[in-house]
């Protein structure tokens, strides 16, 4: 921004528990915006609440009340995006590295000596202001591409945008002729799990692969996207709800039922499902979709789920194992008893207590007494 430029009605605040300081860049800033000052980060926090004309904060770092760490911390963790995403630069005093490296971690913007001239100043406020204007400007404009791109580039189904423009034409065709159109909402529930345990660029390699396996089933007809992360959406026209609900039972089985492995390691795929029918009150495939996907957020907690028109079918979640214990399931599972010998009674030893209230738990007596005794080598 040029020296001498007016931007009327946009603010930058000045925190600074100097007076001198705040009338110093006060004097730099007010000839190309207007400035308000304040003189604690407990005030400054105050002002970006309720002022939405500041557009940005120049501040101290030791201030009383609150500090430009605590004044950082709660600009970044907002939940208005206004105030999270508003540029902060730092007063560097007689600051360190290691507390210029704190603030920056923390989210701050730049710096500015206390004793830099106007045109330092200006400059620096100058370049944050472009970048912020590149970064919106490139976020619009991917914006505006992902209303154009049709097919997701991981998945190879429908963008959210598309699943909804074929979605609307779909439903609007049922309308007109009578036909049945049903919403199939399905998430993989262990891929952040697998995301976890193996990588993200694994768990994205198995996404892809589940995506192609749905979409190869699909009628020519269906129209499958991509909602959320892991979440896909099945339009399925002239289908009600008794052919979508097979369809869900069988994919579930095969995701289920599926041996998929990385480098030895086994990975389990756990789905839940939701759907929508003609059965259900809907004015709009938006509606539709919307009935869909909360059911799935439903079904997500629960092992049976109502998906539709109140007939209940059963899609069983198979418990989800902690990573730890599910590698610790794994080694035991891959053990020959035999090979270990006489190191097996030790381990049945030390899991008999877990079996014991396991069973229990099941309501299934286990005689603890009689196979501890066994173990250690006496009758009972």
């Amino acid at each position: 921004m040029a020296q001498g430029t007016d931007i009327p009605e946009k603010k930058v605040l000045i925190v600074d528990d100097s007076k001198f300081v705040r009338t110093t860049f006060n004097r730099i800033l007010s000839v190309s915006f207007a400035v308000r000052e304040v003189a604690n980060g407990e005030d400054g926090w105050q002002a970006i609440e309720s002022d939405p004309s500041i557009v940005m904060v120049v501040s101290d770092i030791d201030m009383p009340k609150l500090d430009g760490y605590g004044l950082l911390e709660r600009v970044r963790s907002a939940t208005d995006e206004r105030i999270k995403k508003l540029p902060v630069i730092i007063i560097s005093g007689n600051q360190n590295e290691a507390a210029k490296k704190r603030a920056r971690d923390m989210g701050a913007n730049d710096f500015v000596a206390k004793e830099a001239d106007a045109p330092e100043v200006l400059s620096r406020i100058d370049n944050i202001l472009k970048l912020i204007k590149a970064t919106n400007d490139l976020e619009q404009n991917k914006a505006v591409i992902e209303q154009t791109v049709t097919h997701d580039p991981l998945t190879g189904t429908f963008t959210p945008h598309y699943l909804m423009t074929e979605g609307r034409k779909h439903y609007a065709h049922a309308r007109r002729h009578g036909g049945q159109l049903s919403v199939l909402a399905f998430r993989v529930d262990s891929y952040s799990e697998v995301a976890k345990t193996v990588g993200k660029d694994v768990a994205d390699q198995l996404l892809a692969r589940i995506a192609r396996l749905v979409s190869g089933t699909l009628r020519t007809e269906d129209s499958i996207g991509r909602a959320a992360e892991s979440t896909f959406v099945v339009i399925s026209t002239g289908a009600g709800a008794s052919h979508v609900m097979a369809f869900a039972k069988r994919l579930h089985e095969q995701l289920q039922n599926a041996q998929v492995a990385y480098k030895g390691q086994a990975l389990k795929i756990i789905s839940s499902f939701g759907i929508a029918s003609p059965q259900d009150t809907a004015n709009s495939i938006e509606d539709l979709m919307k009935l869909s996907l909360q059911r799935l957020q439903r079904a997500g907690s629960s092992k049976t789920e109502r998906i539709v028109g109140g007939e209940e079918i059963t899609l069983v979640k198979p418990a989800t194992l902690p990573s730890d214990i599910e590698r610790a399931v794994q080694v035991l599972a891959q053990c020959d008893p035999n090979r270990l010998g006489d190191a097996s009674n030790e381990v049945l030893r030390k899991l008999l207590p877990f079996l014991q209230a396991a069973f229990k738990r099941v309501k299934i007596e286990l005689p603890v007494e009689k196979i501890a005794a066994m173990l250690e080598g006496k009758p009972k």
